[in-house]
């Protein structure tokens, strides 16, 4: 059995603490009054810091104490939170990451930069700090707390806990060694001690509870506070609470005075360990790596059960065919879970934005707010990490072109804030992501003039508003005056499109003049398995996406035949254009006696497929095309049925627009 790589996994929480630590700091920055999110980041440095210095990271719990005491500051009250300060944490997070990535680099120089400016922002801010009219009141804590047997096997080293204790004032420590077994029964890496602490400090017990905070829901824990009448009163010493003879402390207070009588009875704080204990063990940490092989596992049985379907239907055997059903049903329940484990909400990728907004509105000196929606909605990881890029260019864009400055914004009557909304929403099969800005809108007459001069149109030629706008995602085409740091190249709009197109998705483009613009990209939930509609064109077969079938429709000859030149079918009162497949595959067999249209929708579009027959429902194993068809745009992959026979995944998306397209032409022909 193999065991997870400890600094891997130290990697993993890193990673994971860094984030919550950035999301704090920016609902920091728009609330810099909020003392919850100014604990939630102090919690989150020291947790770092702790863990870090555990597994060996000593660069990176050097250079993060100095992030936690200036938090640790702003949580006393001693000095106020600033932007200034947030900016220099943000700053000094990144260099966490690298600390934690690559931990013996040469990262000297930016850590006594960055931890410079960390002073500069803390020193700005403490200009109007007031002394303490009086000396700190001390309190007496009774502090027994003890770890899990495994704790030392899982890397918690019990002396950095007690020497944080140290730090917080003068203490005395009794080991406990009731609880250590005889010596044929002892394991070398169990942990079998408790400890028994009294701490005389002027610090709260809220800094107590911060020396456990990365190993508290694990262990147990009591603290009982008592007052101390004057400041240098030391703490009396514990007797040691073992049946043997009591151990040497760890430490030992000079000259023990005993305290006076407590004012009021001590209270103690009981950790309840076994409830925290049980809810983290519902999660488990699974790679990546090994829910996509899961996915190809399931794929494969997908396909094996699409075989034994078809083996069955063609035998009278009533136990295969009871067999079939079986394993037909089971492995639509396997492929619903393993679909339901690979979904991830989309907060997971609209949170990166909040940082870049943040980084960009400081870099164009422009003030800039982000609004996001529609968070909980999921869509399969590996579309997820295709998105990422595309929505940066995107929101890039945004900031750079679209948004106006300050004071260009309220020349034209607007607020001197831009906005930016990023959205998300499940329609059918799709999960459409828009990106909206109130900014100044695409300036259509220097897209058509850019376009005309790069020769990618011609000149007066005629396009609707939404061709015009598709033309910024060709290769290279800006209509920026000037290049700056984040965009005016011509390649990221470029970068989009690529991208939307791998993934089988569509980008539908809106602006008004002065008033913003709005593009909204329409990408497939998943792109391993999905439930499709079997259809026969010729001697050829296909499968069309069951999420965006509408209903089945017959078409006799004599309506066929009726329909000629105008290629529109009468579907309750409305006009469907409709494509006949077997003219766009070039078959060149006679059509069956009666056709069928298979009804489909992108949102509210509409257009109808001829066919020749409907064979029924596919579990569809998506393949990807081969770099010979990557071109082919009437189709987005391909599937092995269950003969074997390979079946092209017709792209709904494409087909739609290529029906809007010959709706227009006749329409104007007309």
């Amino acid at each position: 059995m193999s065991f997870p790589d400890p600094i891997a996994v130290f990697r993993t929480e890193a990673a994971e603490l860094l984030e919550q630590v950035e999301a704090g700091l920016l609902d920091l920055n728009v609330n810099l009054g909020d003392k919850d999110q100014i604990d939630a980041v102090f919690r989150g440095l020291h947790t770092l810091k702790g863990s870090g210095a555990m597994f060996g990271f000593e660069a990176l719990a050097a250079f993060t104490h100095h992030c936690e005491t200036a938090f640790d500051r702003v949580r006393k009250g001693e000095v106020p939170a600033t932007q200034a300060l947030v900016t220099a944490v943000l700053d000094a997070k990144d260099h966490m990451r690298a600390l934690v990535e690559t931990p013996s680099g040469d990262h000297e120089a930016r850590s006594e930069y960055l931890l410079a400016s960390l002073r500069q922002a803390v020193e700005g801010s403490d200009g109007n700090a007031s002394p303490a009219a009086a000396g700190p009141a001390l309190t007496l804590y009774k502090i027994r707390f003890s770890l899990p047997q495994n704790a030392m096997a899982n890397g918690t080293n019990p002396l950095p806990l007690l020497d944080e204790l140290r730090e917080l004032g003068e203490c005395r420590i009794v080991a406990d060694r009731s609880g250590i077994p005889s010596l044929d029964q002892l394991f070398p890496t169990d942990l079998h001690l408790s400890w028994s602490v009294e701490l005389l400090t002027a610090q709260p017990r809220s800094a107590i509870e911060d020396v456990f905070i990365f190993v508290m829901d694990e262990m147990e824990l009591e603290i009982a506070a008592e007052q101390a009448s004057a400041p240098a009163v030391t703490p009396a010493p514990v007797e040691a609470v073992a049946s043997t003879p009591s151990a040497q402390p760890v430490s030992e207070a000079p000259a023990p005075v005993q305290p006076p009588a407590p004012a009021t009875a001590p209270v103690p704080a009981v950790v309840p360990v076994d409830a925290k204990s049980s809810k983290a063990s519902e999660n488990v940490r699974v790679p990546a790596e090994k829910l996509d092989e899961l996915m190809d596992r399931v794929g494969e049985l997908v396909i094996a059960q699409s075989r034994l379907s078809q083996l069955a239907g063609g035998s009278g055997d009533l136990q295969l065919r009871a067999v079939s059903e079986d394993v037909e049903r089971l492995s639509g329940e396997l492929r619903d879970t393993m679909m339901v484990l690979r979904m991830v909400p989309v907060a997971h990728l609209f949170g990166r934005f909040r940082r870049l907004v943040h980084d960009l509105a400081h870099e164009t000196g422009k003030t800039i707010e982000l609004v996001t929606e529609g968070e909980t909605t999921e869509v399969d990881k590996s579309v997820i990490e295709r998105l990422a890029d595309p929505l940066v260019h995107l929101v890039r864009n945004s900031c750079d072109h679209g948004l106006e400055p300050p004071e260009e914004r309220i020349a034209a009557g607007k607020d001197g804030a831009g906005h930016i909304s990023l959205s998300a929403r499940q329609q059918a099969g799709e999960v459409i992501i828009t990106i909206k800005d109130d900014g100044r809108g695409i300036n259509k007459e220097r897209v058509r003039a850019k376009a005309e001069s790069s020769g990618l149109i011609q000149p007066n030629a005629s396009l609707t508003d939404q061709e015009l706008y598709q033309l910024i995602f060709q290769p290279g085409f800006s209509t920026a005056q000037t290049v700056t740091n984040l965009s005016g190249r011509g390649v990221g709009m470029d970068v989009v499109k690529r991208t939307i197109d791998a993934l089988r998705g569509t980008i539908n483009v809106a602006s008004h003049p002065g008033k913003g613009s709005e593009i909204s990209l329409a990408i497939p939930l998943t792109l391993a398995i999905i439930d499709g509609l079997l259809v026969r064109v010729g001697s050829g077969r296909y499968v069309i996406p069951l999420s965006a079938v509408e209903e089945c429709l017959e078409l006799s000859i004599e309506e066929d035949m009726r329909s000629r030149g105008r290629s529109f079918i009468s579907l309750r009162d409305s006009l469907v254009p409709f494509i006949r497949l077997r003219d766009l595959f070039r078959t060149g067999t006679k059509p069956d006696p009666f056709q069928k249209v298979v009804v489909i929708s992108t949102g509210s579009e509409r257009v109808g497929l001829v066919v020749d027959q409907i064979i029924g429902d596919h579990q569809t194993v998506i393949k990807a095309m081969s770099k010979l068809h990557h071109d082919v745009a009437t189709f987005s992959g391909a599937t092995i049925l269950g003969d074997g026979d390979v079946a092209l995944i017709l792209d709904v998306g494409h087909l739609v627009a290529e029906g809007q397209q010959q709706e227009a032409h006749l329409r104007a022909a007309g």
